[in-house]
Formats: structure tokens, C-alpha cells, sequence
């Protein structure tokens, strides 16, 4: 989720570079980095931090004169924020430099390979792989040197590539990664991962797809296939956004989005970390030897919020497949108890942000204590992600929204791969078992992105009749308590309509004394091992007069009975895995409640984004 520009033209680059960067910057804001050629050598410019510091820098710079360059705004992914992880990446020479969005599944091994080979790495990235692999493959042809390269890779990418012994071109790839060509006036060609960054200069746009390899020069563009064949023919497209709408891509608010993110949020998070073949999840990066795992003998996930609810969901996980007991505790109150903990107690936090003042608090607590600590965290180099033993990165990109959305889907991806682990290196679950389970949250995105659409529909028709109510409560079992707990939150959070999670076991221990036909029930009835007793509690609903809003499977016509309403979800092939896909259409409710209402969905008001005081 990193932003990228390129230019080949007449006018001055590097200006065109910069603008069209600071239009992506909601894409990424780590580092950021430009390179050109000028006098027949590539010349780059890096820092760490905002774009502003790279522009400073820039204009401190005398002398820089070129009408080609590339550019761009990293989201860490490898390597912490740093100017040596800053994009563009050169290969040993110099000659060649690279910028990418995605992530290279295999870089690991490719690094280890061209370091045996002699090539010297100045980074932690895995962008800076496909620089070397392209040098080891130069033979004078730097399109068949980037194709060779490209064989070798694996992961998904969108990359510009600048060689200095093509000074009037630039080549771009496009591998499961948006990436996109402007077609400018006078022989200008540009390229970026978003369309925001293009505007200013062209509205006449080519949307690579998956595959395509466009090389870019004064005058024209060339398309071919990354594979092979002949030349390749995309249509031209003529954009009428304005900049604000481009910036979200179309959508009407970061949060809506996002939210339609979330199939390759969770796609990218279990990129290279499983091999469905043979049953393994692959963390190297948590850190923790076999004596360590075989001594854990509990686990206490320790969040705020949206991140919370997905340790509560974990905790199920854990407990039904690695046969460990766990606790997930608020950080604001875990910090002030008298904790029991020491080195058979695992502690994972779990922040988007990374600086989450009370997980951070609690995290010291656990450390000083002497419990191994292991991060969920969306953020490379943030401040929980130094201070764990090791951290599962959820590779969900800038999240905007103030109201979590792909930051959860992705948190609840980082845990199942976690909580397998576990259930891997204690052999508390079989190969085929484990297989079956991959192989099943594998089918999940595919899922999400084919129903995203409808359950949108939906909402916005349920929102029309709904938005003007008060109260709502929200039932769940089991795996669907805590997501229960999340649809609340959400419909609070960006609606301002009071909304209360329950265990729907609870219900009658107070809150169906609130039952009328004033406060809508939005029950979660997924055909699993408590389903009938879910449907009971819905018939209790009904019988007080209660209108239900229920989300359960396709062609569940005892649901239907019962129910106001009825949003259908797929059935997954495990239903371990049902939080995955109850959580977006709740989403989706309190999206189009909040819409309806009229409310600032993107920037709520009294809430920020990372809560860096306690």
C-alpha cells in the first residue's frame, strides 16, 4: 500500500514527482525517496518520515535538471522506517533502480542466493531483491532483464524500473498490485498506483491489469506480457473524478473503502506466511525457540477497542486448536492489576497503530515480568512493534477511516495464522486438519469480494428504514459474541446511534428488559455448533414484540420465520472461520446507518485514530 509516481516527458520531473506524491501520501508516509537521470547516471534523493522532509530536501538540492524520474511513499511492509529501506532501490551499481507496492513472498531466499552470488544489500527490504535479480539478468536488454527477473518472483508487485542506459524510458509491471498510465498532452507519459497522483496533468488513463508490462517513452506507450506473447492492447479511459473523489478511489469515504479493501487486506496478511500443500503456517518473525513454545502455558492477548474484539475471537481459536488457555484483558485495566505472569504466559498485543498508549503500557508490564511478548500491528517500526520479541505485521495498508475496518479483518487474519502456529508446533492438530483450515481461509477473500456488493445493497436498504432509531442491540455466541460486540461498536462509533453488544446467553439477565418494538435486535445465527440456541433466543426476541435484523446463512428458512429481516451469508467451508464474514456486513449496517444520518463517517467526532494518551 505504498505510493508511486513516474514521468517521461518534456518538462522538469522531479516537480511532477513530488506533487503526484503528496496526492498519494494517505498511501503511505514512512519514507519517501525520488530518483532521475541526469548527466547518463541515476541520482536519488531519500529520507525517512513525511513527504514534506523529502521536498525540503529536494529544494535544498542545486542543480537537478531531468525530464524522467520516478518516485515514492513507502508503507513499511520490510525493514523499518529508515532511509536506507527508502524507495527507490539500486542494484550494485547504481544503474538500475527499482520502486514497488506489494510484497515478494520469496525474497528471503532470492536475497540469500544473490548475496552468495556477490551482491551487497543496503536494506531490509524485499523491493531491493528485484533490483539485483534485474542487474544479475542484464545483458544489454533491460525489458528481458526485468522479464527474467520477474520469473523468479513470487507475491504480488506493481514496479518502476530506471535504467541509465535507457534514459527516455521507463518500464512498469503490474502483478496483482494496482498500477495505472496517464497518457498526457505533447509525448508526456506518467504512471502511478493511484489515480490522484495523475489528475493534475491527464484524465486519460490506462488501468493495467494483472500481467502487464507497459514501457513508457517520449511519444508513446508499449504493452506487452510479462510471460511472453505479443504486444498487448488496454483501453484508453477518461476519467471525471475530481481530486477528493480520487483519493478515495471512487467511494464516497475512506471508510467505505476500506472496507471493500478488506479481501486483499486479508489476502496480503497471509501472503508468503502458508503452505496449503502441506499443511504449515511459516512465522519465523515471532521469534520464539521450540523450548519457548513448548513452555507456554497460557496466552493473554492485551488490546483496546476493535482490536480487543479480535483477541477475543483469537481466544476461541487458541483454545479449540493449540489446547492453551487464554485470556484477553482491556489494556486500561490490564495495566493497573496485580498480574500473575512470567515466562510460561505469551503475551500478544494487538494495535493498528502501534503507539496505543495503554497496549503499550501493558506491554512493558508483561515484558518486565518476564512474559515473552509477540505484536499484532499494522505499523513497521511503530513503538510497540520494537519493544515486542517479535511482531505478525497485518498488511493492510493506511487505514484512514477513524473506524477500524480492514485494520480487524486483518487483525483476525494475523491471529488465525498465529493460533495455528501454535497448534502446528504442539502437534494438537494434524496435517490434514490443518490443510483443511488453510485451504478454507484461503476461499474467504474470494468470498468477501463477491459479496461486498450485495451486503452493501442491503444495508443501505435496511439504513433507509432503520437510521432514525435510538437503541439497538446486538447478539452473538460463541464466535459471533465478539463480533457482535463489533457491529455495536461500529454503529456507535460512527453513527452516534447507542448500540450494546451481548452475549445473546445474557440476554436474559437484563437487557431483554429493554425489548420493544422500538429496538432493533441484530442477531448473528450462523448454522454452527449453537445455532439452535440462537434461534431460541431470537424467538424470545420476537415474543417481547422485538424486531429483528438477523445475519445468518443463504436459505435458512427457520431464520426467515422469525426475522424481520434477513441478511444472507455464505457458508464457509470451516465455520471457525464465520467471523471473517459476519463482521463486513455489520460494517456495511453502520456505514450506511451513519450515511442516512448525515454523520462525518471518516472522522467521527471525539475519537482519533491512535490513541497515544492513556
Amino acid at each position: 500500500m505504498c505510493g508511486i509516481v513516474g514521468y517521461v516527458g518534456y518538462r522538469e520531473a522531479l516537480p511532477i514527482l513530488l506533487d503526484g506524491l503528496g496526492r498519494l501520501e494517505y498511501r503511505g508516509y514512512d519514507s519517501a525517496g525520488v530518483a532521475w537521470i541526469q548527466d547518463g547516471a541515476i541520482r536519488r534523493l531519500r529520507c525517512e518520515g513525511k513527504l514534506q522532509r523529502l521536498k525540503e530536501i529536494v529544494g535544498a538540492a542545486a542543480g537537478i535538471t531531468s525530464s524522467v524520474g520516478l518516485g515514492h511513499t513507502r508503507w513499511a511492509t520490510h525493514g523499518e522506517p529508515a532511509e536506507r529501506n527508502a524507495h527507490p532501490h539500486a542494484d550494485c551499481t547504481g544503474g538500475i533502480v527499482v520502486v514497488h507496492n506489494g510484497i515478494i513472498e520469496n525474497y528471503y531466499t532470492l536475497r540469500e542466493e544473490l548475496k552468495a552470488e556477490g551482491h551487497i544489500f543496503r536494506s531490509e527490504t524485499d523491493t531491493e531483491v528485484l533490483a539485483h535479480l534485474i542487474e544479475k539478468h542484464l545483458a544489454g536488454d533491460i525489458i528481458l532483464a526485468v522479464k527474467a527477473a520477474l520469473q523468479e518472483a513470487k507475491g504480488a508487485y506493481a514496479i518502476g524500473v530506471l535504467w541509465k542506459g535507457a534514459p527516455d524510458t521507463l518500464i512498469a509491471v503490474r502483478k496483482q498490485s494496482p498500477l495505472v498510465l496517464g497518457l498526457g498532452e505533447n509525448g508526456e507519459q506518467f504512471m502511478a498506483s493511484d489515480i490522484p497522483a495523475l489528475l493534475p496533468y491527464t484524465r486519460n488513463l490506462i488501468f493495467m491489469e494483472d500481467g502487464d508490462l507497459a514501457i513508457l517513452r517520449p511519444g508513446g506507450i508499449e504493452m506487452s506480457s510479462l510471460t511472453g506473447g505479443g504486444p498487448v492492447t488496454r483501453s484508453v479511459h477518461t476519467v471525471t473524478w475530481d481530486a477528493a473523489m480520487a483519493e478515495k478511489a471512487g467511494f464516497r469515504h475512506f471508510m467505505l473503502k476500506e472496507i471493500y479493501e478488506q479481501p486483499q487486506a486479508v489476502m496480503n496478511t497471509a501472503r508468503g506466511r502458508v503452505v496449503p500443500e502441506v499443511g504449515e503456517v511459516v512465522l519465523p518473525e515471532i521469534g520464539l525457540s521450540s523450548d519457548e513454545v513448548s513452555g507456554i502455558r497460557r496466552v493473554t492477548f492485551l488490546a483496546c477497542g476493535t482490536s480487543w474484539h479480535a483477541g477475543l475471537v483469537a481466544r476461541y481459536w487458541f483454545e479449540k486448536w493449540a489446547r492453551i488457555p487464554a485470556d484477553v484483558d482491556l489494556a486500561s485495566e490490564f495495566r493497573y492489576r496485580s498480574l500473575v505472569l512470567d515466562s510460561s504466559v505469551l503475551t500478544v498485543p494487538i494495535s493498528q497503530s502501534g503507539e496505543t498508549a495503554d497496549t503499550l503500557a501493558g506491554l512493558r508490564i508483561a515484558r518486565d515480568l518476564g512474559s515473552p511478548v509477540v505484536s499484532i500491528c499494522n505499523v513497521v517500526g511503530s513503538t510497540i512493534t520494537r519493544e515486542s520479541r517479535g511482531t505478525i505485521y497485518t498488511h493492510a495498508g493506511p487505514e484512514i477511516g477513524v473506524a477500524s475496518t480492514k485494520a480487524f479483518t486483518s487483525q483476525l487474519a494475523a491471529l488465525f495464522l498465529l493460533a495455528l502456529w501454535f497448534a502446528q508446533e504442539r502437534g494438537t492438530l494434524s496435517r490434514e486438519e490443518r490443510s483443511a483450515k488453510i485451504d478454507a481461509f484461503l476461499q474467504i477473500p474470494a468470498v468477501l469480494e463477491a459479496e461486498i456488493p450485495r451486503w452493501h445493497e442491503g444495508a443501505a436498504e435496511l439504513a433507509d428504514v432503520y437510521y432514525s432509531y435510538k437503541d439497538f442491540l446486538y447478539l452473538g455466541r460463541d464466535l459471533q459474541y465478539p463480533i457482535a460486540l463489533e457491529g455495536a461498536l461500529k454503529l456507535k462509533e460512527i453513527s452516534y446511534i447507542h448500540a450494546e453488544g451481548y452475549a445473546a446467553g445474557e440476554m436474559k439477565h437484563g437487557p431483554i428488559a429493554l425489548i420493544d418494538r422500538y429496538m432493533p435486535v441484530v442477531a448473528v445465527v450462523p448454522r454452527d455448533h449453537v445455532y439452535e440456541k440462537m434461534l431460541s433466543n431470537v424467538e424470545e426476541v420476537r415474543s417481547r414484540r422485538g424486531v429483528v435484523i438477523a445475519y445468518g446463512e443463504e436459505g435458512d428458512e427457520g431464520l426467515a420465520r422469525i426475522a424481520r429481516h434477513v441478511v444472507a451469508v455464505p457458508r464457509p467451508q470451516d465455520p471457525d472461520l464465520n467471523p471473517f464474514l459476519y463482521a463486513v456486513p455489520l460494517q456495511l449496517l453502520a456505514y450506511e446507518m451513519a450515511v442516512a444520518r448525515g454523520c462525518d463517517v471518516d472522522q467521527p467526532r471525539n475519537l482519533a485514530k491512535s490513541v497515544t494518551v492513556e
